[in-house]
């Protein structure tokens, strides 16, 4: 086996494995702040959850088939296994940019001013938040069913073909306008949650920059620390969506490469993989960066222990 070989199955190991750890950890650690600590747990915290979750999904589906490739496998998936492996792949990827684009829009309704003349949207966000999410899978779940019409498994598994590239599946389409079709519905509707990022995150930086200036001309510090939370929430989605601008466009622009090109790539497909993988599996540790979610479970597991202690001397 080559040393080339060796070095990417390593890495693509390493990165399902942070990948998974990072936004199970996270995960586990909102679902015992929304258990334990459900006095404390704030309105985005569910988003998170939801968006860890669908991160961690996205991972896994996107680099299983390689990893197994990776090891020698040859026929790792069939007909039925290649359409519920890119099927729920597509799903869960189109969640995340609906999730994250959610995530900017409740974040950006938060931090609005009492006296903003768009402080009503405030106590609507829980029931946009829900109808958000329903309709965010809806629309993934019908627009990805071509996903499972079209592809079947590779007959032969050293085949690479023309253009974009699966190591275990391909994409069998009738004719060229059904593929310019499917990819205009995925851009357009990438491209509006994409400028709905692009908007709330400029009205943050904006409400941001407003802040800073007002805090550095009142020297007020109990202004800053009431609310450094929300303002510590806001710097975490702004630093995550410029990753995930970068990441999208990088994946978006090799991939209608692939798409579109008549030559044969072999290492297409492990790159677009590796790419599209980025965000997911960064997303858990910008959310944690600023977050004081890791402290409290540290302070909550140290008085627990104080408590136990106690009582065992005691008794």
């Amino acid at each position: 086996m080559s040393p080339s070989n060796t070095i990417l199955r390593g890495f693509l190991v390493s990165q399902l494995c942070v990948g998974v750890i990072g936004n199970s950890l996270l995960f586990m650690l909102y679902v015992y702040s929304f258990l334990v600590r459900s006095r404390f747990s704030r309105p985005i915290n569910p988003i998170f959850m939801h968006l860890v979750v669908v991160n961690m999904l996205t991972v896994i589906f996107a680099m299983i088939s390689y990893i197994m490739s990776s090891f020698g496998v040859r026929h790792f998936l069939d007909d039925a296994g290649c359409k519920a492996v890119l099927y729920v792949f597509r799903v869960t990827r189109g969640l995340s940019i609906c999730t994250t684009s959610i995530l900017s829009t409740f974040q950006a309704i938060t931090i609005i001013p009492s006296n903003s003349k768009w402080a009503w949207l405030k106590p609507k966000l829980s029931t946009w938040t829900c109808c958000s999410f329903l309709f965010s899978w809806l629309i993934n779940l019908l627009i990805y069913v071509h996903v499972i019409e079209t592809v079947v498994a590779k007959i032969n598994y050293t085949d690479v073909g023309d253009g974009y590239y699966h190591v275990y599946c391909e994409i069998r389409l009738s004719d060229s306008r059904t593929k310019e079709l499917f990819l205009g519905v995925i851009i357009t509707g990438d491209v509006l949650f994409m400028i709905i990022m692009m908007l709330t995150s400029f009205y943050m930086v904006t409400l941001l920059y407003k802040h800073r200036k007002g805090a550095q001309y009142l020297r007020s510090q109990s202004l800053s620390s009431q609310q450094s939370p929300e303002l510590r929430a806001t710097h975490s989605i702004l630093l995550m969506m410029s990753c995930f601008v970068i990441f999208y466009w990088l994946n978006n622009f090799i991939t209608l490469y692939g798409f579109y090109s008549h030559e044969r790539i072999p290492t297409l497909g492990i790159i677009v993989v590796i790419v599209s993988s980025f965000y997911p599996t960064l997303c858990p540790f910008l959310l944690m960066s600023n977050n004081k979610i890791i402290s409290q479970f540290i302070y909550s597991l140290s008085i627990l222990r104080i408590t136990c202690f106690q009582r065992a001397f005691g008794g």
